[in-house]
């Protein structure tokens, strides 16, 4: 199967894996990444090492007519942010992964919201390209069950590892899983999160901030400390009655900070200040 693929490291396994399985590439579409939390390094290195084609910039109507003329059969997208719209004139196939139990949680990057929720379960989608957001039929999917303790650091790996799996069925039986695909039909759409929903609120419980902390991981939550800004992404907790105000800084020992909750205290203990004008984004 020749093939070209968009997106970045974040499933950049999928290209790994169809390389591995004998697919034949003919183009890599990705798009600028900022070196903090998103990456192409990786991805761009395989395919400069296989001499393709690298494009940085939106795929247009001209670009799949020139994947045509390659003798192209499949686009095969994943962290992608640009939708690609009537490529069957041109292509045989055309799919997105989505990391999400689709027809459940459509949207930019529904991760740190399926912690924040308490879902108890979670899954990777490949999809049909439509000209609407991650609502094209099925063509595969894994689910797994979420931990109690699920951190977005634990979810983007089992995400990650699962996109793989799926990327070997459809390297191995595409035109029949194509064939069977099934429409999703109703759903839920997942909005961006927000810079509220990033923010712990001490008036809450300790299980609440901890749960907010371990929603964004090595991302990072933000806090409030008396009138400091920090940046969290480690903390334990214990709940304890108490007369501090929530958000009170009540005990330091080196580097570790312990902060009133609502029904406990939350010690930091991976923090960082805010620095402000220096790029953080979710």
């Amino acid at each position: 199967m020749r093939f070209a693929f968009a997106g970045i490291d974040f499933l950049g396994d999928v290209f790994g894996t169809l390389l591995d399985k004998g697919w034949e590439p003919i183009k890599l579409f990705s798009r600028p990444c900022d070196g903090i939390y998103d990456f192409n390094d990786a991805t761009i290195a395989r395919a400069r090492s296989l001499r393709l084609p690298v494009q940085l910039t939106r795929i247009r109507p001209s670009d799949l007519a020139g994947l045509k003329a390659m003798r192209c059969d499949a686009l095969v997208v994943a962290g992608y942010p640009w939708l690609v719209t009537s490529w069957e004139a041109h292509l045989r196939y055309a799919v997105n992964f989505h990391p999400s139990p689709l027809p459940e949680a459509r949207g930019p990057y529904p991760l740190f919201q399926a912690i924040l929720g308490a879902v108890p379960e979670w899954g990777v989608t490949a999809h049909v390209l439509e000209p609407a957001f991650d609502t094209g039929a099925i063509v595969a999917q894994q689910r797994f069950r979420l931990s109690e303790n699920e951190t977005h650091d634990t979810l983007l790996a089992r995400c990650q590892m699962a996109s793989r799996t799926i990327a070997a069925r459809i390297a191995e039986d595409l035109p029949r899983l194509w064939a069977d695909a099934q429409p999703q039909g109703p759903g839920s759409y997942w909005p961006r999160i927000t810079q509220a929903q990033r923010t712990i609120d001490w008036t809450r419980s300790v299980r609440d901030a901890l749960r907010t902390i371990r929603a964004f991981g090595s991302i990072e939550a933000f806090a409030q400390v008396d009138s400091r800004y920090l940046y969290v992404w480690d903390a334990a907790g214990w709940e304890e009655p108490h007369l501090h105000r929530p958000g009170a800084l009540v005990h330091r020992h080196r580097n570790h900070l312990v902060v009133a909750a609502g029904d406990g205290f939350v010690q930091l203990t991976g923090w960082s200040p805010y620095a402000p004008g220096k790029t953080r984004r979710a």
